[in-house]
């Protein structure tokens, strides 16, 4: 029965109810919270890096009594300290919380881990003292309390990986087991653990890419997974000679600095098979775009504009890394799970300036990724306008080919060739060409043919046939032939035609 006792310091006499929640009941319902089988590992992995672990071991076995452990060489517990950290809600989120703490509402290990088994054991090892805690939903159903079990010295060297924790000066080992989840609908368990754990090593290579390499005079964290290593996925391609890191600007927020950093990442043709898988694939680039929030480096969500501009192709490019601490969580919406959050808005009006900037930039490595006409000394087939309304592309009427067809056409067909490129430039695929570089359709090219040297030969003394070998027109034109398009797509071939042709 509920405790009912007389109120105090409340109006009309107002009776108190204790009413505290069924414990089979709420803990299989927060079961249900949402958790990933890689975002619960990530959120095990977040203790033991708060704990100062530099190595973390995550281990799996679908076979005979099936587990997953995470053995970190973490700080350890006391079993006191154990014990309270088995506790649900063991923290108040609203208390401030260490510089590099990763946790915030004092739930992650135990919802994490329940949420993906029915069994939980966590065995800690400090100053010599070995303790072990159990959460098991059966032995809670059947107690139809909180009962936390304290196992025994047997129990725990029973316990898989235990050797190796003994081993170690300190650290934690993390058991889960009696997969119920994991295992529904799946015919195999084996089948079904093999590919969470790949899921979860392409997750935790992301979401902890800044702990996996190293920072410039500190030392990285290792992090294996049945003892292969996880290599880190830079999603800004920094290491990438073309990626475009922008001028990085700062915000101080209720007292507290928010760091952003913005890179526009190299066009699809600039990438190979490495960088691209890198980058997210090529359907990854546009999925992928946006902001990426890390709070103590850690990566907590990624892929959105948070609605301050829509997602569009030609800004798949775009990505920006956003710094910040655990003392804003209560601003920026962080859920239990740590993967969501919004940005508060003293903070909105700055992203939204530096979104512009930098989509405008992403936008230009895919309409611009040619040099401007203005900006080289190729003398362009096409001429690219700035024009009141926008830009436009017109045929270059001082083109040395234009100019030696022209000098072939009758004169009464002059009028006919020159409405031939109106023509062409008014009809200009525009739409086709946006779509095209926009779904990465990579623009095909002739593959050189063997008598490369005799075509170019043949066009350029057609062109200069006509021109005229004496005239000043020919003269001109052989002497800027590895600056005039197409001959400017092979100069040390063109600069071969001109010698041949001047002698």
């Amino acid at each position: 029965m509920p405790e009912v006792t007389k109120a105090t310091g409340l109006r009309d006499d107002s009776i108190e109810i204790c009413l505290p929640p069924s414990a089979a009941d709420l803990l299989e319902s927060m079961r249900a919270l949402g958790y990933s089988f890689e975002a619960a590992l990530a959120d095990l992995i977040d203790n033991s890096l708060s704990a100062g672990a530099r190595r973390v071991d995550v281990r799996f076995s679908p076979y005979d009594v099936p587990y997953v452990a995470i053995l970190d060489d973490g700080s350890g517990m006391t079993p006191a300290e154990l014990t309270a950290a088995m506790r649900h809600g063991s923290r108040d989120p609203r208390l401030a919380r260490g510089a590099g703490d990763l946790g915030r509402f004092g739930l992650g290990l135990k919802t994490a881990s329940l949420s993906q088994c029915r069994r939980l054991t966590v065995v800690s090892r400090m100053e010599e003292q070995l303790s072990a805690r159990r959460w098991d939903l059966d032995h809670v159903a059947r107690r139809q309390d909180w009962m936390l079990l304290q196992l025994s010295e047997a129990e725990i060297l029973s316990l898989p990986l235990i050797d190796e924790l003994v081993g170690q000066a300190h650290g934690t080992l993390i058991l889960w087991q009696d997969f119920d989840r994991l295992g529904a609908g799946e015919t195999s368990l084996e089948r079904a653990l093999g590919n969470r754990m790949d899921l979860a090593r392409d997750h935790l290579a992301l979401v902890f890419h800044r702990f996996l390499s190293a920072p410039v005079g500190g030392t990285s964290v290792a992090i294996a997974i049945n003892r292969n290593p996880i290599r880190p996925v830079d999603p800004f391609l920094t290491g990438h000679r073309a990626t475009q890191a922008l001028p990085p600007e700062e915000f101080v927020v209720e007292g507290e600095r928010v760091s952003v950093a913005p890179f526009i990442l190299p066009h699809i043709s600039k990438l190979g098979s490495a960088d691209l898988e890198l980058a997210g694939g090529e359907d990854g680039l546009r999925r992928n775009q946006g902001f990426y929030i890390y709070r103590n480096r850690r990566l907590i969500s990624c892929g959105s504009w948070f609605r301050l501009v829509r997602q569009e192709e030609l800004t798949k490019l775009a990505r920006v890394r956003v710094d910040i601490t655990n003392r804003l969580d209560h601003l920026w919406k962080l859920d239990i799970k740590k993967s969501t959050t919004y940005p508060p808005e003293a903070l909105r009006e700055g992203l939204k300036q530096i979104i512009s900037r930098i989509t405008d930039g992403s936008r230009r490595v895919y309409t611009f990724r040619g040099k401007k006409a203005s900006d080289d000394r190729i003398v362009h087939a096409w001429d690219r306008l700035i024009v009141r309304d926008g830009v436009a592309y017109k045929i270059n009427r001082e083109h040395p080919l234009v100019s030696a067809l022209e000098k072939c056409i009758e004169h009464d067909h002059l009028g006919l060739f020159d409405e031939l490129l109106r023509v062409l430039e008014n009809s200009l695929p525009f739409d086709a060409l946006y779509a095209d570089m926009a779904s990465e359709i990579r623009p095909a090219t002739e593959e050189p043919e063997d008598n490369g040297d005799h075509s170019l030969l043949a066009l350029a003394e057609q062109i200069l046939t006509t021109l005229g070998r004496e005239t000043e027109a020919g003269r001109r034109f052989l002497a800027a032939l590895h600056t005039i398009e197409p001959f400017s797509s092979a100069p040390v071939l063109a600069r071969s035609v001109a010698e041949r042709l001047s002698s």
